[in-house]
């Protein structure tokens, strides 16, 4: 059934970009309809960063993300209820940090990727009842919906948007940013404060091995991938109000049909270090993880209603014999209107923890090599909104132990030191 619901999936994908241009046709017609049912977005984020102490080598970056949208709702447009559509295109530009100077697991800045431009999202929504169901379906990136934390999202570091689990223990880092994977994603709102999310996806986007980059297999985000596993994720959000303060909780689940290699064991039998060995990893079938999402106003000023602190935090767990980090963490506090005369400005401190798993850390010990353990990353940042249209963001992270221990490449009888990293980012948006 799966093979005939994602080819299904695939001919409208493959649809979409008919509807794209249909889309901006009816952007060029005049009157107040057309204006009012189609939403053009632009957003362009550079960021620059520099790591001044630790790490690979010393040195500074910029690396930027323009993202354009299309929305369109077929109620205005065409007089059809209950449906939207959706498409999004990215362009990557300039020089990561974490790879050339870094080398470590939560890469310093989560728009990195490789340069180019690619299609990101295409799909189309229908909600019934009322919104009380919606089905989506076409190429979607998970992080948009699924593991999502509000207070979490300000931070520059990956581990803040999508964790650092999934980013290393799916197929290419899984359909999510700046990757997606054709797919369903069904959300039911059967009572106030409760919504249920499941989704089934490829779990490949560039459909090669594990160990392959699929931003390169896939360069331009049009592959539409249906040959290898599926993706199944599902999550029950619960929002509440504590003595008046809003908050959200998740817990979620996924499941990849896929094959992982082992990290210890060769398909032989022996270690992956034993000469013995072919040095072939032993294939599991299927991977999975579970995870929970807490986002949580724990105060807010009588004398300044902006003025708010924020509590969230993510947890993962994974099985350590088919996956390097079998779990992750990160959380922290947010605080809204921090100054005076300043009430749409934004301070965060951020803690993100990574540990490599058990069977990744016998592996080195059976090379020789210092077994890694944990990465820790502490982040802290302020949003300025200095007009409507631009949020400068000033940033510094400090990482313990890169790489879980690492050796230095430059000097293989030491770990890789602890980095410093500081720079700014810079959001512009329009409208």
């Amino acid at each position: 059934m799966l093979p005939s619901i994602l080819r299904l999936v695939r001919n409208h994908a493959l649809a979409a970009p008919r509807i794209a241009a249909c889309a901006m046709a009816l952007a060029l017609l005049p009157g107040a309809a057309a204006a009012q049912a189609l939403r053009l977005r632009l957003r362009d984020s550079e960021t620059m960063l520099g790591n001044f102490a630790g790490g690979v080598r010393q040195g500074s970056t910029v690396q930027g993300l323009t993202s354009l949208s299309i929305d369109l709702s077929t109620a205005q447009a065409f007089g059809w209820r209950g449906g939207s559509f959706h498409a999004s295109v990215l362009n990557l530009h300039g020089q990561t940090l974490s790879g050339p100077y870094l080398d470590n697991l939560q890469a310093a800045n989560g728009n990195e990727g490789r340069d180019g431009t690619r299609l990101w999202e295409l799909w189309f929504d229908q909600s019934f009842d009322s919104g009380v169901y919606d089905l989506r379906f076409g190429e979607q990136s998970i992080d948009n919906e699924f593991l999502v934390s509000r207070y979490s999202g300000m931070f520059l570091n990956t581990m803040a948007g999508w964790p650092l689990l999934p980013s290393l223990d799916m197929y290419g880092g899984g359909p999510a940013y700046p990757l997606s994977s054709p797919g369903l994603r069904l959300r039911v709102r059967p009572i106030r404060g409760i919504a249920l999310l499941a989704g089934v996806f490829d779990d490949n986007p560039g459909g090669g091995r594990f160990a392959q980059n699929a931003q390169v297999l896939d360069p331009n985000g049009l592959q539409f991938n249906l040959n290898t596993g599926a993706l199944w994720l599902g999550e029950l959000q619960y929002a509440t109000r504590i003595d008046g303060l809003p908050g959200s909780y998740k817990l979620g689940v996924w499941y990849d049909s896929g094959e992982f290699p082992d990290e210890f064991l060769a398909a032989d039998g022996l270690s992956q270090a034993d000469p013995r060995s072919g040095g072939v990893p032993l294939l599991h079938r299927g991977n999975r993880s579970v995870y929970a999402v807490v986002d949580q106003t724990l105060w807010r000023s009588s004398a300044r209603l902006s003025r708010r602190l924020n509590l969230f935090g993510r947890i993962m767990r994974a099985p350590s014999d088919r996956n390097l980090i079998d779990w992750s963490f990160n959380g922290g506090l947010t605080l809204d209107d921090p100054l005076p005369g300043r009430p749409r400005d934004r301070f965060g401190i951020d803690l993100g923890i990574g540990h490599v798993s058990s069977r990744a850390a016998a592996l080195d010990r059976a090379s020789g090599l210092p077994a890694r353990g944990t990465e820790t990353l502490v982040e802290l940042s302020y949003q300025a909104r200095v007009a409507p249209w631009l949020v400068l963001q000033p940033d510094l992270q400090y990482v313990l132990h890169p790489g879980g221990g690492l050796l230095d490449p430059a000097d293989p009888a030491r770990r890789i030191g602890n980095e410093l990293v500081a720079g700014v980012r810079a959001n512009f948006r329009y409208p």
